[in-house]
């Protein structure tokens, strides 16, 4: 059976936009996931560290384990889990810019623990105790989703777990039975989003998750839904970039700047709204 391509190209056309850009909008951690404001008091920083802290805590790491990241983003997971459970990471990505800055911070820190691969999950050939994905599934698309689980269940050894972080969409029927209305203006938005934001991106129904993560071997011990975080994550990434208006204009262009705060203050919308959840899945081998 030949070998699956990462999807390297739709993935850079929106990571590799520029690094400067995002971290108008972003925390100091470049984390670009969900937060979770455990206390409402809490700096998108905080939340995000937070976040970070409730999926690595699910997993039972141990020091001298090793962590599989799939999609590490710029890299905040992986050096939360070697500083803070001594464990050893190995970070996936297919954004150039995210290896190249990954790769500059754990230099910057000294961290000679882990290591970030310009790789995808269907070119990783290694083993792991533990695996954790914050963001990455929803590039997967659903026809990868059994070669991905069955991947997953192989790299870990008996016992092993797994904590799966996306963005949960719902179909019409689910939309109507929950009787959220449906309109026009929100089915462009889900055609901009495809077409502007997220070229090849597809939303998973949790049942989804679960049905192929069990087809592959794994039992889904919790399920842990963080809608109102979201939010209020996109709420203070929207106001961060209508702060920096003019140097997010100078980095890209009206139009760049004109589409993300369209798309962050619309999701925020559909996530207050009902029609997107975004969920941690726990799975145990």
């Amino acid at each position: 059976m030949a070998q699956l391509a990462p999807f390297y190209r739709q993935v850079q056309s929106h990571y590799d936009l520029s690094d400067d850009f995002y971290s108008l909008f972003l925390d100091p951690s470049m984390t670009y996931s969900c937060a979770f404001f455990e206390r409402a008091d809490m700096t998108l920083e905080e939340a995000q560290q937070a976040k970070i802290d409730l999926a690595l805590g699910k997993l039972g790491l141990e020091p001298g384990m090793t962590l599989l990241d799939v999609g590490c983003g710029w890299g905040s997971t992986m050096i939360r889990a070697v500083l803070t459970y001594g464990v050893q990471v190995i970070g996936l990505t297919l954004s150039r810019n995210q290896f190249d800055h990954v790769r500059g911070r754990l230099r910057e820190l000294g961290i000679t623990e882990a290591e970030v691969r310009l790789q995808g999950w269907e070119e990783f050939d290694g083993r792991a105790d533990r695996i954790v994905s914050i963001g990455a599934f929803e590039h997967f698309r659903k026809q990868r989703y059994p070669e991905f689980f069955a991947r997953c269940h192989h790299l870990l050894p008996a016992r092993g777990r797994m904590l799966l972080h996306t963005i949960i969409g719902r179909t019409l029927a689910e939309l109507r039975a929950a009787e959220i209305p449906v309109t026009r203006k929100d089915a462009l938005f889900h055609i901009f989003m495809k077409r502007e934001i997220f070229p090849g991106g597809q939303l998973p129904q949790p049942d989804t998750v679960t049905t192929h993560a069990e087809a592959a071997g794994f039992r889904t011990t919790l399920i842990q839904s963080l809608r109102p975080h979201y939010a209020r994550t996109l709420d203070l990434w929207a106001q961060a970039l209508e702060a920096h208006h003019a140097e997010a204009v100078q980095l890209t262009s009206e139009e760049v700047y004109q589409r993300y705060l369209g798309y962050l203050t619309g999701c925020a919308h559909y996530f207050r709204a009902g029609h997107l959840d975004v969920m941690q899945f726990t799975l145990q081998k």
